[in-house]
């Protein structure tokens, strides 16, 4: 098992340490006596009134790591710490008090509400169970006014079918917030919607992070919109941690091939990567050339390229088959995180070679 180095988070600088995730690993039996590795020695914290987001591509393990904050998930192996103490949730009571100190925004707003109950039901239901002795109307329409769901009146009636999927997100978010939480995980809250209200949303939880303090978990595939909301950056690809620091160092000078890669095909207005170059495709032996080659996930019955089977063994880096920098040693040993600064690591034997500038000028 790989150590995380001791960092200073980017994100340390907004406030108080609320929750940390110590050495969180998660496996997963899928079959033929094989284990799928899907989270493996994550370590972050996450800091009041800080942003810290989880990016990387389907299967890297970023919604099984939010899921283990939630309680929805038991641990493999490692320690989640709420206010400075472990928690320990054992019985439905604990669960309850948990939950409401950590609230888990699920990625489809649809799915997450019951089509046959009102806006009011759904938002009476939390301000009764968390907020006892609350005046239930005043708390519910003042819900709706914090993520701009006004008038009231024009909502609390409303079935979700009868709100666009922006809208229905909010009600989300209200719902949450009813619990009076700490912490909000956030699960790619914005990629289940039009693009044209994506930055509206995100511009919503940067405010509700800032005046309610919030502690933000931000899930996403999507590098360029950590940039632009973010705090800190954590890069995951199957299951590890292999970059991370403040968002702005890591999108503009990224130095994971992986983080490069999502970088340089990010969308993003202000060109964000434009100046990145691939690294140029070398033959991987008993894999394929130049950077290309699945992404991490079970396929076929078998362990996923750089996993390990069920004796918990890891061959090698994990994105060594899709690396143009994979050599014999990327192969059969998996690099840790490596402090390159204060607030910057990467796990990657080739950092020097790996760099952007280096690759430029070549």
């Amino acid at each position: 098992m790989t150590t995380a180095p001791v960092l200073t988070s980017a994100a340390a600088a907004r406030g108080p340490l609320i929750m940390e995730a110590i050495s969180l690993s998660k496996d997963f039996r899928i079959g033929h006596g094989h284990v799928l590795h899907a989270v493996r020695d994550v370590s972050f914290g996450l800091y009041s009134g800080a942003v810290v987001a989880l990016v990387g591509e389907s299967g890297s393990g970023k919604s099984t790591a939010a899921r283990l904050l939630a309680g929805q998930e038991r641990l493999t192996g490692g320690t989640i710490t709420l206010d400075g103490k472990p928690v320990s949730v054992t019985t439905q009571h604990a669960f309850r008090r948990y939950k409401s100190r950590v609230q888990y925004v699920f990625q489809d707003p649809f799915a997450a509400l019951n089509p046959i109950h009102t806006v009011r039901y759904h938002l009476e239901r939390p301000v009764r169970l968390h907020q006892r002795g609350a005046d239930v109307n005043a708390a519910v329409r003042g819900l709706l006014d914090q993520v701009r769901l006004t008038p009231a009146d024009q909502f609390l009636g409303k079935y979700p079918h009868e709100l666009s999927g922006g809208q229905r997100q909010r009600v989300s978010f209200a719902r949450a917030l009813a619990a009076e939480p700490g912490v909000l995980l956030a699960d790619e809250p914005v990629s289940m919607l039009d693009v044209s209200i994506r930055l509206e949303i995100l511009g919503l939880l940067d405010d509700l992070r800032t005046r309610l303090q919030l502690a933000l978990l931000y899930i996403t595939h999507d590098i360029a919109s950590a940039r632009y909301f973010a705090d800190e950056i954590l890069v995951m690809y199957a299951g590890q941690i292999v970059e991370r620091g403040p968002a702005e160092e890591v999108t503009q000078r990224p130095r994971h091939p992986y983080t490069q890669l999502l970088v340089s095909s990010a969308p993003d207005p202000d060109n964000l990567g434009s100046t990145l170059r691939r690294p140029q495709p070398r033959p991987v032996p008993g894999g394929p050339a130049g950077g290309n080659g699945r992404p991490p996930g079970p396929a076929a019955g078998q362990p996923p390229a750089g996993e390990g089977t069920s004796s918990g063994d890891i061959a090698g880096c994990p994105f060594s088959p899709r690396c143009g920098f994979a050599d014999d040693h990327c192969r059969e040993e998996n690099p840790a995180l490596m402090q390159m600064s204060a607030m910057r690591a990467a796990a990657c034997w080739h950092l020097d070679q790996a760099l952007p500038e280096k690759r430029a000028s070549s």
